[in-house]
């Protein structure tokens, strides 16, 4: 019988504690996760509940207290700066809620910002494409509405074709019809480009979107279920 493939992310008893003067917050407990290739999970729970705090972590842009965090063969708790910096290049997108985009630059401009020191990005205008905005690559963030930054935002992290997409409350400052748009886009691009996506959002009805959803409370994961079939965007409302 055919092995399983080995999990993209290795998670054991990672723990994050953040200490100010006298106060200390536990914000991640003990926590174990694993994701394979191509998997689209869906993050929730509560502000405070250690999300943010694990994203930063797999993503490179913070670390452990202590555990173990891996991303193949990349050890994340003892990588040093610069290798922490070439595993977010090569191999991380980031979305954020707020768009980040700079807005001197028209979309396409921003997309290529990332294609430029990407090591086999895809060309600005397909990833544009890919998000439903070719017909608005030359327009400015100014000129642009919320839900088409936001999908600039979601190009500009998927042209560099990253194997990982992690996405903090990408449809949190959206109205609900906007942000059907951009989970549209958001699951088009993961499946077209296979990269493991993690959503963290503090809005229940995404999860049906997901093939996996995992609950976080109190810096630990309180339970996680499996979709059986995973529901297109456009039938989520919230």
């Amino acid at each position: 019988m055919d092995q399983p493939p080995a999990p993209v992310f290795r998670m054991k008893d990672l723990r994050k504690i953040y200490r100010t003067g006298e106060v200390t917050v536990e914000a991640l407990r003990g926590l174990d996760f694993e994701a394979a290739a191509g998997e689209f999970i869906v993050i929730l729970g509560p502000s405070g509940s250690g999300k943010s705090t694990f994203l930063n972590i797999i993503g490179g842009l913070d670390r452990a207290t202590s555990g173990e965090a891996w991303f193949r063969d990349h050890d994340l708790i003892r990588a040093n700066e610069a290798q922490l910096t070439r595993y977010r290049r090569d191999h991380v997108g980031f979305v954020f809620q707020f768009y980040n985009l700079v807005p001197s630059l028209t979309a396409f401009e921003n997309v290529k910002l990332v294609t430029e020191i990407a090591r086999r990005p895809m060309k600005p205008a397909e990833a544009l494409a890919l998000v439903g905005l070719e017909d608005r690559m030359d327009h400015f963030p100014a000129q642009l509405s919320g839900g088409e930054q936001q999908r600039v935002a979601i190009a500009r992290a998927i042209a560099k074709q990253p194997d990982v997409l992690l996405c903090d409350e990408p449809t949190g400052a959206l109205d609900s019809k906007t942000g059907v748009r951009v989970l549209e886009a958001l699951t088009t691009v993961s499946a077209r480009s296979g990269a493991t996506t993690l959503v963290i959002t503090h809005n229940a009805a995404i999860a049906a979107i997901a093939d996996r959803v995992v609950h976080f409370a109190n810096g630990a994961i309180a339970r996680e279920e499996r979709n059986a079939t995973r529901q297109p965007a456009s039938a989520v409302s919230w």
